[in-house]
């Protein structure tokens, strides 16, 4: 059985015992956390599709480990202006 949850303004597809990297939450190692915004639960030919989320059902995790993505390196140029930017960014996320 598998469920479609919505976190972060993103969507993930879960099942038991996945690991999922979601965006940041306020939780700490250890943690429970449940996710109610459950767009579609099932499984083969018996699946329930929610408008928007599906009434009554619920998802909960343990948070595994809080931790920061990899950086990426921004560079913007302009040939034949002497202009280089350097800037990078490392996302925050929760491991559930």
């Amino acid at each position: 059985m598998y469920a479609v949850i919505k976190t972060g303004g993103k969507q993930y597809r879960v099942s038991r015992g996945d690991t999922v990297k979601v965006e940041k939450l306020d939780a700490g190692e250890g943690d429970s956390v449940e996710f109610d915004q459950v767009l579609m639960v099932g499984e083969g030919k018996d699946v329930r599709i929610g408008t928007p989320y599906v009434e009554g059902s619920r998802v909960s995790a343990r948070v595994k480990a809080q931790g920061r993505d990899p950086k990426v390196e921004i560079i913007k140029f302009r040939r034949r202006k002497h202009h280089m930017k350097r800037m990078g960014h490392r996302q925050d996320y929760t491991e559930v």
